[in-house]
């Protein structure tokens, strides 16, 4: 980065790109290190390389992903840019090119460039499955990177298999190895469609099917369990005319009404059930199951899409997700989504034990935040949904205070649900220093156990991931 940064809430404070990637072989230890804790911890998001085209948009940056190695109680630390094509082609004319939110705000001449291009800004999350480490956005294929070193490898298709983006958020069957993932707008841009794939544990793609949608909406995360795929259809809606004048081309148009189209996980999408929903909004849901014909999902629901504007441009105030339930009673020929809030907490990011996933399930953890003072999430909660109790820790005060999402990391295979370490950055900004934090989940309000600290600051970012040594 050789020149400031525009006044941008995105792009000041804890949101500040760092323009430094950095390698240190082991970190200064505050606590002890579980020995029984081997792996990669991850954590991608945006770092956006030089001052953005236009209104700058948190989803528009750059990606830079952050790898914690830790080995036998030693932690080492490397971050690095992902060189996708757009990284590359601004660093060679050393500004700016590309607006990925307005294509036709691109340097002239590359307007073209963000409808063909393959690698995308892999800004949002990472996934471990089949021996590759994926980074992905949603609106392109997966980027594959070194899970050691994270060079960058390129845009992975699955052998020419994959035409379509990869969500950021595949959804991995604990039992089978099934990795499922979809994509929206998938045969074009603003088509009103999601494709929906599977890969198999040996990382085959075995399946890909086209699934139409009832508006070209924006569909982050979906849901699987054991018998059905949910894809919830929220009216934030993406349009060509808007891109053209100059607008944001997504906007959020409550009157278009929402559904959740659920399909037989193991049938056909051809059996798809349009379930009526209220027009509410989800960036992440925490996990989903079903019995009997009876679908429950827990979400973290707005009550309307943050971060995103009115069809007129202006911009709808932030406001807070709360953890959500959803029943689906599909015996019911007039279901609908039911919704019941668990509880007043501001619920965002939230986690399960990955061995629970697409099943039954009583702990669930996400971020929060302690105060109306400040923008960042500051604390970590545990939930316990069987006995309807949540504990938690808070990272000093809100307005110098945030952490990443927590990932959860079992103790050991064969151990109890619950029975393992939540791994979060947290992040000073009076000190402008980040570290990696690890609590045990089962006694997260004892705070953490063990911090690995850097000297510099991480920027906040959306999603992390986890790659057990063995």
């Amino acid at each position: 980065m050789t020149e400031a940064m525009p006044d941008n809430r995105f792009l000041q404070g804890a949101f500040a790109p760092i323009d430094t990637e950095y390698e240190f072989a082991e970190l200064k230890i505050e606590g002890e290190v579980p020995r029984d804790l081997n792996g990669s911890f991850y954590r991608n998001g945006p770092n956006q390389q030089f001052p953005p085209r236009g209104d700058y948009h948190l989803f528009a940056g750059d990606g830079m992903t952050h790898a914690f190695h830790i080995d036998d109680g030693k932690v080492s630390y490397r971050n690095r840019w992902i060189r996708t094509a757009k990284f590359k082609l601004e660093q060679e004319h050393n500004k700016a090119m590309i607006d990925p939110m307005n294509p036709f705000n691109s340097e002239q001449g590359f307007e073209e460039f963000v409808f063909n291009d393959k690698d995308g800004l892999a800004n949002t999350a990472c996934v471990w499955h089949a021996g590759k480490f994926l980074v992905m956005e949603e609106g392109h294929p997966p980027f594959e990177v070194d899970p050691f070193t994270l060079e960058s490898l390129g845009s992975y298709n699955y052998g020419g298999k994959l035409e379509t983006a990869m969500t950021a958020h595949p959804k991995l069957d604990p039992l089978t190895g099934e990795m499922v993932f979809f994509a929206y707008m998938a045969s074009g841009p603003f088509a009103s469609d999601v494709a929906l794939h599977k890969v198999n544990a040996e990382g085959v793609l075995t399946e890909s099917h086209m699934i139409d949608t009832p508006y070209p909406a924006m569909v982050h995360d979906f849901v699987v369990t054991e018998n059905y795929i949910l894809f919830p259809i929220f009216p934030l809606i993406g349009t060509l005319e808007r891109a053209m004048e100059g607008k944001m081309p997504f906007a959020w148009e409550p009157d278009q009404g929402a559904t959740v189209g659920v399909i037989p996980r193991h049938g056909s999408p051809a059996d798809i059930r349009w379930v009526e929903c209220d027009p509410v909004f989800v960036f992440h849901f925490m996990n989903g199951f079903d019995r009997d014909g009876v679908i429950t999902v827990d979400a973290c629901q707005f009550a309307y899409a943050p971060l995103f504007p009115r069809p007129d441009g202006t911009m709808l105030p932030d406001n807070d997700a709360k953890l959500t339930r959803w029943t689906i009673d599909l015996n019911n020929p007039s279901a609908r989504v039911v919704h019941h809030q668990l509880n007043g907490d501001r619920s965002e990011f939230p986690v399960i034990d990955p061995r629970r996933a697409m099943q039954d399930y009583r702990y669930g953890y996400h971020t929060s935040a302690n105060s109306d003072d400040g923008e960042m999430y500051n604390k970590v909660v545990a939930v316990d949904l069987g006995a309807g109790t949540t504990s938690s820790y808070t990272f000093g005060e809100r307005r110098t205070n945030f952490i990443s999402e927590a990932i959860f990391v079992p103790r050991a295979e064969d151990a109890a649900e619950n029975d393992g370490y939540l791994l979060t950055v947290a992040t000073d900004l009076s000190e402008g220093k980040s570290s990696l934090a690890i609590l045990d989940a089962q006694n997260v309000d004892a705070g953490p156990i063990a911090k690995a600290q850097l000297e510099h600051r991480i920027p906040i970012g959306f999603h992390g991931g986890w790659r057990p040594a063995s």
